[in-house]
């Protein structure tokens, strides 16, 4: 038989409730986490030009590049 306790289940609500709150914390941290991303990458890429893209241009086997 059982050892004398009871497991009671938790609330339908409770539970939905719960995972509403956690689901919100979690948005507010990968918000956080994406203005730091983003402030970072501005930061650091702001002081070097920008680089000179290579147009490669391919017919069969012979590739030409314009550089």
């Amino acid at each position: 038989m059982s050892s004398g306790t009871t497991d009671r289940p938790k609330a339908r609500g409770f539970r939905r409730f719960e995972r509403w709150l956690i689901g919100v914390v979690f948005a507010v941290m990968a918000f956080v986490l994406e203005k730091v991303v983003v402030r970072a990458v501005r930061k650091k890429g702001g002081d070097q030009p920008a680089e000179e893209l290579t147009t490669v241009v391919s017919k069969g086997g012979e590739v030409d590049v314009d550089l």
